[in-house]
């Protein structure tokens, strides 16, 4: 297990109900964190964990004010907030609740 830190690294989050989801080190971290699954990469949760882990990212966005948003690219591309970067592994998450799946990454 490595403690990553790196916003060039990419974090891939997988479950068996649903699509992988890609993405920057430094937003996966950072949904990592408001999961309270710290900054330990590869890791994973068993399936009667991740319902906790959806509740904790989800009451964390909801701390955060909407216009919270990454970093601007160096290609002037637009400001994208962390809300709107979180719903594929919201969703990604529900889907393990739902099918009782357990959820990794790496």
């Amino acid at each position: 297990m490595v403690l990553c830190t790196g916003e060039f690294m990419l974090i891939t989050f997988k479950t068996k109900s649903y699509a992988n989801i890609t993405m920057f080190g430094d937003i996966g971290l950072k949904m990592l964190e408001m999961m309270d699954y710290g900054l330990a990469v590869p890791g994973g949760i068993v399936a009667d964990d991740v319902v906790s882990a959806l509740n904790n990212l989800k009451q964390a966005l909801v701390k955060l004010p909407e216009d919270i948003s990454t970093k601007q690219g160096e290609d002037d591309q637009p400001k994208v907030s962390i809300h709107t970067r979180a719903v594929p592994l919201l969703e990604l998450l529900q889907s393990a609740v739902d099918n009782d799946d357990l959820v990794r990454w790496e």
